[in-house]
């Protein structure tokens, strides 16, 4: 087996290539701005990534095992089907065009938060576990399901759209254009949404002046953890939400525990404690249920890229 592989976690806003050795250690990396206008231009922007980093490492780009993670609908043959939050790469070939433009037999091209769930389940938070799901948790929301020690791909390679599955009828519409999705209730942009309709609405003076209208997530994060009563009152109502959909996909999938990363890690000192309390209190037959545990991720945002890689030597 090949020592090494590459790793690449293509986000709304960076692209992130890992070169990972066999034991899970990260050699080295690269950070470039996405550039997913179009599907032409993700490919194009990939090639030119995994090539300088190929060429720093003396590396063959024609022969590494490749691995590529994309937020979104990924079919099994590698192909982005849709993504709500990088329109622009919807439609992108992104396996079939990185063989053809890196002289490549094969590249494995999956969703990002599949990828994270099976580098967590590895070398991570769900190490030692059989049954799990993998929620990322930052402009959406993305979900990797583990059962049986098996990752879950569905018919189609589309299985794990966690942030949207319905949980209020005919609620808040989401990028993906049906309403009520549970990334609108608990994401990055769900925070900032609601932190600005309570100061709008005079109910959250204390943000409103150290931050004003225009607050963000981050800056919910950075009052909580300043004591702030309105940010704190905010993360327990998203920390709700959170353990609603968690009790749904429990009673669904009977899973031991749920990995809790993504973007919103900075979140996770108030969100987690907030979201186990209120999970005791949603799940269907606590009493005769086993423990469901909540855990924060521990490989941080490097975790996509990380499971591209393993991915890849795993199918090399």
């Amino acid at each position: 087996m090949i020592d090494v592989a590459l790793g690449v976690d293509v986000g709304g806003t960076k692209s992130l290539a890992v070169v990972l050795d066999a034991t899970g250690h990260v050699l080295d990396e690269s950070r470039v701005a996405s550039h997913a206008e179009s599907p032409d231009a993700l490919v194009e922007a990939l090639s030119r990534q995994i090539r300088q980093l190929c060429e720093v490492h003396d590396l063959d780009v024609s022969t590494i095992p490749l691995g590529v993670g994309v937020a979104g609908m990924v079919a099994i043959d590698g192909r982005v089907a849709f993504s709500p939050h990088l329109p622009g790469a919807s439609g992108a070939q992104v396996a079939s065009g990185l063989c053809a433009s890196l002289a490549r037999q094969s590249t494995v091209v999956d969703n990002d938060a599949n990828l994270a769930a099976l580098a967590e389940g590895r070398w991570g938070a769900a190490r030692g576990e059989s049954h799990y799901v993998m929620v990322t948790l930052g402009t959406g929301i993305g979900g990797g399901i583990f059962t049986e020690s098996t990752l879950r791909r569905g018919a189609h390679g589309f299985a794990g759209e966690i942030g949207h599955m319905s949980v209020v009828a005919r609620g808040e519409r989401c990028a993906c254009g049906a309403r009520g999705c549970w990334e609108r209730y608990v994401s990055g942009d769900a925070l900032t949404r609601r932190a600005r309709e309570e100061v709008a609405a005079g109910r959250a003076a204390l943000l409103a002046a150290r931050y004003g209208p225009a607050l963000t997530s981050e800056d919910v994060a950075a009052a909580a953890d300043a004591h702030v009563p309105e940010a704190r009152a905010l993360l327990d109502e998203m920390g709700w939400w959170l353990a609603a959909g968690l009790a749904n996909l429990a009673a669904i999938l009977d899973v031991s525990c749920f990995v809790v990363g993504g973007g919103l890690s900075a979140l996770a000192n108030h969100l987690l404690p907030a979201t186990r309390g209120h999970l005791d209190g949603l799940l269907e037959g606590r009493a005769a249920r086993g423990e469901v545990e909540v855990r924060d991720a521990v490989l941080g945002a490097r975790a996509g890229a990380m499971g591209a890689a393993l991915a890849a030597r795993e199918r090399s």
